[in-house]
């Protein structure tokens, strides 16, 4: 994508597990001891635009967090390269730039629960020169009120607000160090459904108000809906489908992408009737060969190409499907 704000190209995030206390004693007594590395993130690239908010979804242990957190800075890629307007994300192993900022989907854990909320909104922009000290009371009222929160409230500790209060902080926190990317991991998968309607309101405000790009990570396919421009979905740490959120929604080329739309909860009469996707997804640690969806999809054909082939994403219409018989 030649108008591309954030580039993601061929990014793999691999992790090796700690031995074991009897592996360690084995190997100082000269056993061969090995460990398979875990295959989070496997050569997923992705562009997103200047101001544009891309949905990642998938089941659980899919990839997503760990591709935000990639994307965040927060981990180094195995391999592949992460950037910003054509700037680096990390450099030399450590985070180089303030322009991506993270939203963590429990706030209670993501906030330092001794230190009071204004001066959890302040010190970043503090440490980075962003506000000057003598504004900082200022400077953090300002934020609360921007989110919808009483200013008089900078006082507080996170345990004196509710859940929803505290990602509202988490958010103002984000968005104080003046980021140009905002990387949303579940931001409200912990939150009661009137909550969420909340958050989700503010998030569409902010994404309104200016030109705020935005990851947003989430299992919740109608909240995705409702907010993203395009969307992405993961299977086994690959990107399987991506395309404009109504054209996915509506005519899904892969598989797993109508596996997933077909078990989203609908009010409607009537029986629904649906082909789910069998079984559980595979253990990153043995990944199937070819296409990693086969050992689960009602079209694939075994041996050949499903089995032996990976199918790279491709034009299918008005999207992009990792599908030997996409379109």
């Amino acid at each position: 994508m030649s108008d591309a704000f954030v580039s993601v190209a061929g990014v793999s995030k691999l992790f090796r597990p700690a031995l074991s206390v009897g592996d360690r004693i084995a190997a100082r007594l000269g056993a061969s001891v090995e460990t398979r590395p875990v295959q989070a993130v496997s050569d997923v690239s992705l562009a997103i635009r200047r101001g544009e908010m891309l949905g990642l979804v998938g089941e659980s242990g899919c990839g997503k967090s760990t591709l935000g957190r990639l994307v965040a800075g927060i981990l180094d890629p195995s391999a592949g390269r992460i950037e910003i307007d054509g700037a680096p994300v990390r450099a030399a192993g450590r985070k180089v730039t303030t322009r991506v900022q993270t939203v963590f989907q429990d706030p209670f854990s993501s906030l330092d629960p001794r230190m009071r909320i204004g001066e959890a909104l302040t010190e970043g922009p503090l440490a980075h020169g962003l506000v000057d000290r003598r504004d900082a009371t200022v400077f953090a009222r300002d934020r609360l009120a921007a989110v919808g929160l009483d200013p008089d409230m900078v006082g507080r500790f996170p345990h004196q607000f509710s859940g929803g209060q505290r990602q509202r902080v988490a958010i103002a926190r984000a968005l104080a160090m003046r980021p140009d990317v905002l990387v949303c991991d579940e931001p409200v998968a912990s939150l009661d459904v009137s909550i969420q309607a909340q958050i989700v309101n503010l998030l569409l405000g902010l994404r309104a108000g200016g030109d705020l790009t935005t990851l947003f990570i989430s299992h919740d396919l109608g909240i995705v809906r409702h907010l993203c421009d395009r969307v992405a979905v993961m299977y086994l740490g690959r990107i399987v489908e991506i395309g404009p959120t109504r054209s996915v929604y509506e005519d899904p080329q892969h598989p797993y992408t109508r596996s997933l739309l077909a078990a989203v909860p609908r009010l409607e009469a009537g029986r629904a009737v649906f082909t789910p996707a069998v079984g559980q997804i595979p253990s990153p640690l043995d990944p199937p060969p070819g296409c990693a969806f086969h050992p689960r999809c009602p079209i694939a054909r075994v041996p050949d190409p499903c089995r032996s082939e990976r199918p790279l994403l491709r034009d299918a219409g008005g999207q992009e499907a990792a599908c030997h018989f996409a379109g």
